[in-house]
């Protein structure tokens, strides 16, 4: 039975506890630092204890001369705590599935997926004899089962409460999300986008497009957030795609913001003065939930590009890298087929 006031501990934990003890921390300190409570560290050290032989001194006859002292070992400590998780109940879902624990962990450390993602990519292409459900895999990893994960790694930490601020409503700048079909709104129809930037330090900004059926995310480097930016960007957009441009955006959904003021520059097809390429409808202010995708994905950009980080020295070769990791990312809404899948098949479909 665990004793009152002790928690497990990962692994890693255990090495950085060994070395601390080593450096000549004393206990409290060694608690501090590692975020746990004293109980915990008294127990984690007569958890690893054991007998080591170490050197003394050398005698005038050259012969070496050692004494036994007690020690901490981490790698004891770990095999011990394992042997107390197999003999709790049932025995460990993943039993010795060593390349389905390394496959794991190197999606979620490397490749920077969730365990939800993981856990569905693994589910879907059945690639290991271990079958065990989503609840039990973030149990797993809180428990301490995958050796070099912690709850630290995952890409959601503990949410903060938002209060929402009571603001004035401002009529939009153009056409307003209130006169935008339900074919729009119930995601049926394939070539409909939410727009937005992504700001960092300096000046440059990066265009982000979300498609609302597919979730194919695409990211263009802007010089400044200016309006004259985002319809440069557009007018790059449309001779990309040419004759097909109409048909994959249909619609763009934006928010208030300077940058997306010009819309008739937005709507306008670079191609002639009266053509129109898309429609661009405008949520209401400060409603960022009306950019629910666009937000969202967003979010997994920060993943890998923190706020703050300067966007004009990223290549362009890794702004692609990025985007095409966002499209890979398997999720749970398609079975956890990825939205590059999706994307390239309505494409397939509109040839």
């Amino acid at each position: 039975m665990k004793q009152k006031g002790t928690k497990d501990i990962t692994y890693t934990q255990r090495l950085q506890l060994e070395a601390y003890l080593n450096a000549g921390l004393n206990k409290r300190e060694i608690a501090q630092k590692l975020g746990l409570c004293l109980a915990t560290v008294y127990n984690e050290i007569k958890r690893g204890e054991c007998v080591q032989k170490k050197y003394s001194y050398t005698d005038c006859f050259g012969e070496s001369h050692y004494k036994l002292v007690k020690s901490y070992s981490p790698n004891i400590a770990e095999e011990k705590y394992r042997m107390n998780l197999t003999s709790k109940g049932a025995p460990l879902k993943i039993g010795n599935d060593f390349a389905f624990v390394g496959y794991v962990e190197k999606r979620i450390l490397t490749d920077h997926l969730s365990p939800c993602a993981v856990w569905g990519e693994i589910k879907k292409e059945k690639m290991f004899r271990t079958d065990i459900s989503k609840t039990t895999m973030y149990r797993y990893v809180e428990m301490g089962i995958f050796m070099n994960i912690t709850l630290e790694d995952l890409p959601n930490g503990i949410k903060k409460k938002r209060y929402r601020k009571t603001v004035a409503k401002r009529r939009p700048r153009g056409t307003s999300i209130e006169k935008r079909p339900a074919v729009i709104n119930d995601r049926t129809e394939f070539g409909h986008w939410e727009m937005d930037c992504v700001c960092g330090k300096g000046k440059a900004v990066w265009l982000v497009l979300s498609e609302r059926f597919t979730r194919k995310e695409i990211i263009m480097p802007m010089e400044n957030q200016k309006a004259k930016s985002v319809v440069h960007c557009l007018n790059i957009l449309e001779r990309r795609y040419g004759a097909m441009f109409k048909k994959v955006f249909k619609s763009i959904t934006v928010d208030n913001g300077a940058e997306f003021s010009d819309f008739e520059g937005l709507e306008k097809s670079s191609y002639g003065k009266r053509a129109k390429r898309t429609r661009i409808f405008y949520c209401h202010p400060y409603t960022s939930c009306e950019r629910g995708t666009n937000e969202r994905l967003n979010r997994e950009i920060r993943r890998l590009v923190p706020k703050g980080s300067n966007l004009s020295k990223f290549t362009q070769e890794q702004v692609q890298a990025i985007e095409d990791w966002v499209n890979a990312y398997p999720r749970g809404i398609f079975g956890y087929a990825t939205s590059a899948e999706l994307f390239n098949e309505q494409m397939k479909l509109l040839n």
